[in-house]
């Protein structure tokens, strides 16, 4: 292998977020098919993918064909006169699709050999619940089997779209979800047995606290799976729950590292570390919480209360986050992302269940 030097040359990097695509999508909705053309996202999206082809002295014709089709989309949008969730995931799709066959061509440029896909066609089979699709099983061998056989042919580093899949009923697109992109790496890292998966962020690593709370917040240089999913449920930002989980399955490691600090250990997450010397790992804040203390002394010594409570709860779809229990109370909080918790649990009907629950124990 030989070695290949990196020019110096700095290059400005604009990112389009799902909301962007979105919102083209939308305004398709109500500006009729012959209008399309003329929408500012169209537009904008043109220029921004071509002029960095031309910046970085590449084809136009690698996302030509993207940006057509892009365009029959929100065509096809606008006649329609609807955004449905499935066509929402074909749409935000295409930012991904650009950026890594731009990405793919420019390493190619500079002599490192590369080779792009699009994660639908590699092999990502997923559930058909467009936004928020789970990874199937059958994904692994069938990403493993494509990765290593075009590996064996002609070596090359595949750059692969992130948080996309195909839905194994439909076939169209699907996304992932929350932590989307992290979780197609970590897919990727199970399937090939690899010996560590590195997930790149803006921080070195897993922090001790939240640094916009305290500045001298330390990056933590070993985590569990564990820790790390409970550290991440609770408002840690860094690293979503069911990204982990593929890595958790095939005892992967995971290293979070920094984009703009490489030279920093970052954070090592594995299935277990020694804990002799740990006596506190990382401090998580979680705010606008909604917290439930239910006292009695008729709940003593009463086996299945505890139960029964979150069974009130489950009935009415009130999300439970933590609990607390004593012999003679509970205290609980509700998830805050279940916006409407607070609302429900105001309901005559929680208080009623309780309160029957309660003189059920006398």
């Amino acid at each position: 292998m030989r070695g290949v030097k990196f020019c110096e040359e700095s290059y400005t990097a604009i990112l389009l977020g799902s909301r962007f695509w979105l919102q083209a999508g939308e305004k398709a909705v109500g500006c009729g098919a012959t209008n399309v053309s003329e929408l500012d996202e169209l537009s904008f999206v043109k220029e921004l993918h071509l002029g960095t082809l031309d910046q970085l002295g590449l084809d136009r014709s690698i996302v030509c064909g993207l940006l057509d089709e892009l365009e029959q989309l929100l065509k096809g949008i606008a006649m329609m006169k609807e955004l449905t969730l499935r066509t929402r995931d074909y749409l935000v799709s295409f930012g991904e699709c650009m950026s890594t066959r731009i990405f793919a061509a420019l390493l190619n440029k500079i002599g490192v050999k590369a080779r792009q896909y699009d994660a639908f066609d590699l092999g990502f089979i997923t559930t058909d619940d467009f936004t928020n699709a789970d990874i199937l099983e059958a994904t692994y061998p069938a990403v493993a089997r494509r990765l290593h056989v075009e590996w064996i042919n002609d070596p090359a580093i595949p750059i692969v779209t992130g948080f996309l899949g195909k839905g194994w009923r439909s076939g169209a697109i699907t996304t992932l979800g929350r932590g989307g992109s992290d979780l197609t790496a970590t897919t990727i890292g199970k399937a090939l047995g690899l010996r560590e998966i590195q997930v790149w962020k803006d921080v070195d690593g897993v922090l001790t606290c939240d640094p916009n709370i305290h500045p001298k917040a330390k990056p933590v240089p070993y985590l569990t799976f564990d820790e790390a999913a409970e550290l991440a449920y609770f408002g840690a930002q860094v690293l979503h729950p069911q990204s982990m989980r593929p890595a958790r399955e095939g005892d992967v490691p995971v290293r979070v590292k920094n984009s703009y600090n490489r030279r920093a250990p970052g954070t090592l997450i594995t299935k277990a570390r020694d804990m002799s010397k740990t006596v506190l790992t990382s401090i998580v804040l979680k705010s606008n919480i909604t917290m439930l203390d239910i006292v009695s002394t008729r709940m003593l010594g009463q086996y299945g209360f505890l139960a029964k409570v979150f069974s009130i709860f489950e009935d009415l779809g009130i999300s439970v986050d933590c609990v607390a229990t004593s012999e003679v109370s509970i205290s609980l909080t509700l998830d805050p992302s279940k916006l409407w918790s607070c609302e429900l649990v105001q309901h005559k009907n929680v208080w009623a269940s309780i309160y029957s629950l309660l003189i059920s124990c006398s």
